[in-house]
């Protein structure tokens, strides 16, 4: 046997068995656990404001004696944190990252950090590496393990079923809407934005001590979000009252800037949370680079341990303020916070306002109270067991030293105290571990002392449990503590009326007529009509010819129709100017098309008025609606902007009625000429029709057909050519 025949041999195919399954049951069986566990083990806060991997780590850190320790290094607590959290150093320490003081992501950060953490508001600022830095847990987590060890929260078992994890933390204040949570989960994201401590303790003191809900307007005392990196919060009540009520909605942050007179500079010193040092540099870079803005000779990142600073070098003499107002409009110096106040409570997504949430907050807190004021009351009640059998030994201590002294065997002198004194056996288990130095009469009384104590504790513990309001109080002078502890004035300004609503940066842009060029090989040139009276003589590559002109105006869009039926869009400002003696721009490379694809005609327009004429060499036309191509967003590519039945043979924006000459010519060289109007087509509002046939009763021959320029001449044509709703299948379209 050959080689080859033994290797067949050896290899056995195994079938898997074929079983049917309905797309939902697959759905439900392999994807919906996945979803399920992104959703609720990953990227949604819960109630106590955070996420599954923020809770791990913090109560790793906790766990290994960082609230009161010194500093520990970074790559010590992530390494820890991995018996906890199964995934990978890298992102263990990501996270840690966040919650640091050094990354200044946070109102209040959790973690006390020594080192390079990068900071949450530069994109290019990378922080060191883990074995570098060093961290402890900030004292306000004294908050947010406030009677962790009393049972106010549930304990599970880690993946692997070696250690114990909280599923929440018992959060003395309202966590989940004081730190900001970003998550994009399985269907669903949740974006939440951090408002100023002291103003939301405060909105749970002003909830607990009002008679009924309707007391309570929430704006007034929560004003608005508040951010670690400042800058001014445009308001708008009535867009944040829909945030407090629906959980949804958005506002504008932007930049507080100051003008330096003496180095003619803007000084850039708080920027939105949303962006970046780099992106705001990027884009002003553009914008001057384009020719949108002139104004500008430089800009530079000058932050540095004082702090964050962007400097803009202007020109003399130009207005501060409207510069401004166009880099507000056009860069991240002003940008949108959306909110999506999406949450998992007991396991289950919800949407919330900011009222709901307080008081979903507040009901977990109640519990997580109750919870520990019952731990409280057994362990009283467990000590004052343990005092009422030492009470009973004491009436007789020597016969309690007689029987423990008089027991042969250690294993019976429990049982013995029991019968002699009437008492549990954890009671005489006590007993019997009282020292010999302690049996004496100064240490028995101070402990039956306790016991009065005890009993008035847990009196006064029994009524707070079963006294809702008694509870209630006792949130109220956290808040009240926390206040006074950790309180601190609001980053972000509040600044009423300033939003520039309906601002455009076209209102900015200079408007001049311009020429518009396309040619064979794609190049594209806009030349302005000052540019062409110097030097009229358009440059086009060897080999290469103009096959299209128009004439715009810089505000303009630009639309590009390709052979694929793409219509991408651009405004004309957007798109540098040419010399006549330049190339112009290479269309792929602008439009960042596919490789084979082709402009194949251009329109500039402003109002999207009137109509595209598209002519296509089945022998039909249609007319489009040129405001068919307008949209509500900046769309940069429109996909079936034309038919794909058949490739176009002509196309033209027009304002108004048009004639235009149709050829035909068959295979005998036969050419006659037709003159169209454009009222005799179809118009229609679907961008991928093809329109009807141009048939004969939609032209008028011409008297001499060999003539271009000939008078059309009224009469009816030969039942050639267009007839029956086509053309002749030995003739050619053209126009």
């Amino acid at each position: 046997m050959s080689k080859k025949s033994k290797a067949k041999k050896a290899i056995q195919y195994i079938e898997a068995p074929h079983i049917e399954q309905t797309i939902t049951q697959t759905l439900e069986t392999n994807y919906m656990p996945y979803a399920m566990s992104v959703i609720l083990s990953r990227a949604i806060p819960e109630i106590d404001g955070f996420k599954p991997a923020h809770r791990k780590l913090l109560y790793t850190m906790y766990g290994m004696g960082l609230m009161t320790k010194n500093r520990s290094k970074s790559a010590d607590v992530v390494g820890t944190t991995m018996r906890l959290n199964p995934h990978g150093e890298g992102a263990i320490y990501e996270t840690l990252v966040r919650l640091t003081r050094g990354n200044e992501a946070l109102l209040h950060p959790f973690v006390d950090s020594k080192g390079n953490f990068g900071k949450a508001y530069s994109r290019d600022m990378a922080y060191a590496a883990s074995r570098y830095t060093e961290v402890k847990l900030a004292g306000i987590c004294e908050e947010i393990f406030k009677d962790i060890d009393k049972n106010t929260v549930d304990f599970v078992d880690n993946y692997n079923g070696t250690l114990k994890e909280p599923t929440l933390l018992p959060t003395s204040f309202p966590n989940l809407l004081v730190t900001p949570n970003l998550g994009i989960a399985v269907g669903m994201a949740s974006s939440i934005c951090s408002f100023n401590l002291e103003e939301v303790c405060s909105g749970v003191i002003a909830m607990l001590e009002a008679k009924n809900d309707e007391n309570i307007n929430l704006v007034d005392i929560i004003k608005a979000p508040d951010f670690s990196t400042g800058g001014e919060l445009l308001y708008n009540r009535d867009e944040i009252e829909k945030i407090y009520e629906t959980g949804r909605g958005s506002f504008k942050l932007r930049a507080i800037w100051s003008f330096d007179a003496a180095n003619n500079c803007i000084e850039i010193s708080q920027i939105p949370y949303t962006t970046t040092i780099e992106a705001i540099i990027d884009k002003i870079y553009l914008l001057v680079k384009s020719g949108r803005i002139k104004e500008i000779t430089d800009v530079r990142d000058e932050t540095d341990l004082k702090g964050l600073k962007i400097a803009i070098d202007i020109r003399r003499g130009v207005d501060v303020s409207n510069l401004m107002d166009k880099l507000f409009v056009a860069t991240p110096l002003m940008d949108s916070f959306s909110c999506n106040f999406n949450l998992a409570i007991d396991g289950r997504p919800q949407t919330l306002g900011v009222y709901d949430i307080l008081k979903k907050w507040i009901a977990f807190r109640k519990g997580a109270i109750a919870r520990g004021i019952a731990f409280d009351l057994e362990k009283n009640k467990q000590r004052l067991h343990l005092l009422e059998g030492l009470a009973k030994i004491i009436l007789d201590i020597d016969r309690a030293i007689a029987i423990i002294r008089e027991t042969e065997k250690a294993k019976d002198v429990v049982p013995n105290l029991c019968k002699g004194f009437d008492i549990t056996t954890i009671q005489a288990e006590y007993v019997a571990e009282i020292r010999l130095r302690n049996i004496n009469k100064e240490y028995l009384m101070k402990q039956i002392k306790d016991k009065d104590a005890l009993i008035a504790d847990i009196d006064k513990l029994n009524a707070t449990l079963d006294d809702e309001k008694k509870i209630e109080k006792i949130i109220i002078k956290e808040q009240k503590e926390i206040i006074k502890k950790y309180g601190q004035e609001r980053k972000t300004t509040i600044i009423e009326g300033a939003a520039p609503a309906g601002l455009k940066l076209d209102v900015f842009v200079e408007d001049y007529p311009l020429q518009l060029y396309l040619t064979r090989e794609n190049y594209f040139k806009k030349i302005a009509n000052s540019s062409l009276k110097t030097n009229p003589e358009i440059a086009v590559k060897e080999g290469d010819m103009l096959i299209q002109q128009i004439a715009g105006q810089n505000v303009d869009d630009v639309i590009f129709f390709t052979n694929k039926q793409n219509a991408y869009k651009m405004k004309a400002n957007d798109i540098a100017d040419n010399k006549p003696s330049q190339m112009g721009a290479y269309l792929p490379n602008l439009l960042k098309c596919d490789e084979d694809e082709a402009v194949s005609f251009i329109v500039a327009t402003s109002g999207y008025d009137g109509h595209l004429l598209f002519v296509f060499e089945s022998g039909k036309g249609v007319l489009i609606p040129l405001a068919s191509y307008k949209t509500q967003t900046n769309r940069k590519r429109l996909v079936n902007a034309m038919s794909s039945k058949t490739p176009l043979v002509f196309a033209k924006h027009l304002t108004g009625q048009e004639d235009f000459v149709v050829h035909t010519e068959g295979k005998r060289g036969a050419r006659r000429s037709f003159a169209l109007n454009t009222e005799l087509l179809t118009v229609s509002s679907t961008k991928s029709a093809e329109g009807i046939f141009i048939t004969r009763e939609r032209l008028v021959g011409f008297e001499d057909a060999g003539e271009e320029n000939a008078v059309p001449k009224a009469r009816k044509l030969p039942h050639k050519g267009f007839d029956a709703g086509s053309k002749g299948d030995d003739e050619q379209l053209m126009i």
